[in-house]
C-alpha cells in the first residue's frame, strides 16, 4: 500500500506590537546598523548635556569648529586601527610612532634642510610617509613572520619609539616649521573658506547621491534585495542635510578680531573705520585631510580584495588560510596602513603646533583603540566599520572637550574614558551574545 503524506499549512508567525514592528521593520529597510544609532543617541545625549553644563558653550560654532579640528588626528589614527583590531591584532605603539615621524618631519624642515629649500613642506611629508612605511612593515614583519604577539611587539614599539624621539631631540622642541607646512594645521591660514566649505558641501552630497545609486545598481545587476525607494530617499535626504548642516555651524564661525584684520591687511581688504568685518573660517584643513583619510580607507576596506582579506581573517583566521589567503603578508600590511597613517597624523599635530615635542602624541593610543572600540569594531575580529570609527573619534573627543569645559581635573578624565571603554566593549560583548 502506498504511503500517503499530509502537508500541514504553516501556522503565521505571531505579530510584533506595532511600535516594535514600525522599528524594526524601518531598520530592515534602510539597513541601518543599531549600533550607529545608539552612538548617535549617544553623541546627541553627550552634547546636549554639555551644553547645559556649560551654559550654551558646548554647542557653539566656536567650540564646534575647535572640536571638529581636535578630532582629526585621533579619526585619522581610528581609520587604521579598524584593520588592525579587525584582523585580531592590537597596536599599542600608534601615539609614539606618531611622535617619532612628527619629530623626524620637524627635524628635516628645521634643522637639515635650509629654510629656503624649494618644496621643503613636501620633502619631510614624504619622508615621514617612507618612514611610516618602513616602520609599520618592521612591525607587521615581526608580528606576522616571527609570531611575535602584536600586543608585545606594539607595547615595545611604544618604548622603542618614544624613547627614540627623547634621543632625536635630547628633551627639546623642534620649531619653527615651513609656513606651508603649517597649513596642514589648521588655524587662520589652515581653512578653505566659507565659499570652497559649500563647494565640499555640495560635492560630499552629490557623492552621497552617486553612492547609494551605484549600489542600487550594483544589487539589481546582481539579484540582490533593493531597500525600498523611500528608504533610499530617507538615506540621501538624512546624510545630504548631516552634511550642509556640518558646513553651516563651521562657515558660522567668525575669525576673531586680530585674526579678522590681519587677513584683510594680507589681503588688501580695507577695514571700516567705526565697524567691523566677519571673516568665516570653513572647514579646516586637518578635517579635510581626515575625511580624505577615511573614505580611502572605506575603499580599501569594503572594495578591494586586501580589504576583504582583512574581515576574512578576522572572521576565521583558519578558513582564510585553507582558502588560500596569504594571512602573514595581509596582517603585515595592516600594520603598513597603520603606519602611513601614523604619518598623515603626525603631519596634522606637528603643522597644528608649528612644532614638535618629546611628548607629541602622549596617550593617543588610549584615545585611539577606545575611538575604534566605541565604534563599533569589535576585539574578536571579523567586524568593523570606518564610519563607525569616525563616529567613535568624535565621541571621545566630546567628552574630553566638554569635561574640559567644566573644569573636571586630567586624572578623573582619565578615569570617565576608561570607564566608557569598558562599557563600550561590554555593549560589543551583550550585543554579538544576542545576534543570530
Amino acid at each position: 500500500m502506498a504511503e500517503t503524506t499530509q502537508t500541514v499549512p504553516a501556522s503565521p508567525a505571531p505579530a510584533a506590537g506595532p511600535k516594535g514592528g514600525i522599528i524594526r521593520n524601518f531598520l530592515n529597510a534602510t539597513e541601518v546598523d543599531v549600533r550607529l544609532i545608539g552612538m548617535l543617541i549617544a553623541l546627541a545625549v553627550i552634547w546636549i548635556g554639555f551644553n547645559i553644563g556649560s551654559g550654551g558653550l558646548f554647542l557653539s560654532p566656536r567650540n564646534l569648529w575647535n572640536l571638529s579640528v581636535q578630532t582629526a588626528t585621533i579619526a585619522i589614527l581610528a581609520n587604521g586601527m579598524v584593520l588592525i583590531i579587525v584582523s585580531r591584532n592590537i597596536d599599542l605603539s600608534v601615539g609614539s610612532l606618531l611622535a617619532f615621524i612628527g619629530i623626524i618631519m620637524s627635524v628635516v624642515q628645521a634643522d637639515i634642510l635650509p629654510a629656503d629649500t624649494p618644496f621643503l613642506w613636501l620633502i619631510a611629508i614624504v619622508a615621514g610617509l617612507i618612514l611610516g612605511v618602513v616602520l609599520g612593515a618592521l612591525q607587521g614583519f615581526v608580528i606576522a613572520y616571527l609570531q611575535v604577539p602584536a600586543f608585545i611587539v606594539t607595547l615595545a614599539g611604544l618604548l622603542v619609539w618614544r624613547g627614540a624621539t627623547y634621543l632625536v631631540t635630547t628633551g627639546r622642541t623642534v620649531a619653527p616649521l615651513d609656513t606651508t607646512y603649517q597649513w596642514f594645521g589648521g588655524g587662520a591660514d589652515g581653512t578653505i573658506g566659507p565659499t570652497a566649505s559649500w563647494v565640499v558641501g555640495v560635492i560630499a552630497c552629490i557623492g552621497i547621491i552617486i553612492s547609494l545609486v551605484s549600489t542600487r545598481r550594483q544589487r539589481q545587476r546582481f539579484n540582490f534585495p533593493l531597500r525600498p525607494m523611500w528608504a533610499e530617499i530617507f538615506l540621501g535626504v538624512v546624510g545630504c542635510a548631516a552634511v550642509l548642516i556640518a558646513v553651516q555651524v563651521l562657515n558660522s564661525y567668525d575669525m576673531p578680531i586680530n585674526l579678522a584684520k590681519r587677513y584683510a591687511q594680507e589681503h588688501n581688504i580695507a577695514w571700516p573705520a567705526n565697524g567691523m568685518l566677519n571673516f568665516s573660517f570653513g572647514i579646516s584643513v586637518p578635517v579635510i585631510v581626515a575625511i580624505v583619510a577615511a573614505l580611502g580607507m572605506s575603499f580599501i576596506s569594503t572594495r578591494t580584495r586586501f580589504g576583504r582579506y582583512v574581515f576574512a581573517i578576522g572572521g576565521n583566521p583558519e578558513a582564510a588560510t585553507l582558502g588560500g589567503i596569504n594571512v602573514r603578508w595581509v596582517i603585515m600590511m595592516t600594520f603598513v596602513v597603520m603606519g602611513v597613517l601614523c604619518a598623515i597624523g603626525g603631519v596634522v599635530a606637528t603643522a597644528r603646533l608649528n612644532a614638535a615635542t618629546a611628548g607629541l602624541g602622549t596617550n593617543y593610543e588610549l584615545y585611539t583603540i577606545a575611538a575604534t572600540v566605541i565604534g563599533g569594531t569589535s576585539f574578536a575580529g571579523g567586524i568593523g566599520s570606518i564610519s563607525g570609527a569616525m563616529l567613535g573619534a568624535l565621541v571621545m573627543q566630546s567628552l574630553q572637550s566638554g569635561m574640559e569645559l567644566l573644569g573636571i581635573d586630567t586624572p578623573l578624565q582619565n578615569v570617565i574614558i576608561g570607564v566608557v571603554l569598558v562599557v563600550a566593549v561590554g555593549i560589543d560583548t551583550w550585543y554579538r551574545r544576542r545576534a543570530p
